[in-house]
């Protein structure tokens, strides 16, 4: 069932990330444009939450082959990503690292390209939370998709900065039609914010 369901979430999470890509407008010489190179890249360790999730298939070629990269607020794109479990939990991980002009515009663009793929429809609306221990603001909601009679609630965090955007999408096979409204998006936060700890490394050199 897991690996139904990953391959759900993650189709609609690399549609998410290509639109953050290729979309039209966004901060090209705004006040965010960074004017030296990437920082931080993301990657896709074998486990994730201090070994809670393990790596099960790693997806980045999949992913960096649908996503271009260069697009009206991206450039030098490259696009990783990877499917985690634990129990019968699925944690899909996409992530873009290249220059970002403008993040809140690439973090809108990823949630837009899920909210807007077919048969998706928005269960929580997405607003910003600040993890628990501290840390910079994720975007978080609930969406949920219909899919060969399937219908699966999948909480997600997004976050961006001028040389990331990544999110993180959450479905446990033992509930997969969960209540959106009953799902802890402050305790997904917190989830994603270790995450985030975890993927999002300096650049050396």
């Amino acid at each position: 069932m897991w690996g139904i369901i990953g391959a759900i979430v993650g189709v609609l999470v690399i549609g998410r990330v290509a639109s953050a890509a290729i979309s039209a407008g966004g901060g090209g010489g705004g006040a965010g444009k960074p004017s030296a190179g990437p920082k931080y890249k993301i990657t896709v360790p074998k486990s994730l939450v201090g070994g809670e999730y393990t790596l099960a298939e790693n997806i980045s070629q999949q992913a960096d082959s649908q996503v271009p990269h260069d697009g009206a607020n991206s450039h030098g794109v490259r696009t990783v990503g990877g499917q985690y479990t634990a129990g019968t939990k699925t944690l899909v991980m996409i992530g873009m690292y290249g220059t970002i002009d403008d993040a809140d515009t690439s973090v809108d663009h990823m949630i837009e390209g899920m909210t807007n793929a077919p048969g998706a429809e928005v269960g929580v609306p997405e607003k910003k939370f600040t993890p628990s221990g501290g840390g910079k603001p994720l975007t978080c909601g609930v969406d949920m998709k219909n899919q060969a009679g399937q219908k699966v609630t999948f909480p997600f965090c997004v976050w961006g900065t001028s040389s990331t955007t990544a999110n993180v999408a959450l479905v446990d096979a033992a509930d997969p039609a969960k209540d959106p409204k009953s799902i802890d998006l402050q305790a997904l936060a917190d989830t994603a914010s270790k995450i985030r700890d975890e993927v999002q490394v300096p650049v050396s050199g």
